[in-house]
């Protein structure tokens, strides 16, 4: 099993294996806990998944740097 060390709170934007069918896969965290609140950024979806699950399939958390560039 892999291992990632994710860090992450309120707000924070992250990307997710496969897409939304509104076609971004870039997603915000808007409730943190035993299960995870995350709203897609483009059509405003609203999604609430385990936060195992959640682990397995974020592809990669949105720093300040990255979204500058």
């Amino acid at each position: 099993m892999e291992n990632k060390n994710l860090e992450y709170t309120l707000g924070t934007k992250v990307i997710m294996k496969k897409p939304h069918p509104c076609g971004t896969n870039k997603w915000e965290i808007t409730r943190l806990g035993a299960d995870i609140k995350i709203k897609c950024i483009n059509c405003g979806r609203v999604v609430l998944i385990p936060r195992i699950e959640f682990n397995r399939k974020v592809k990669k958390i949105i720093t300040e740097e990255d979204e500058i560039c």
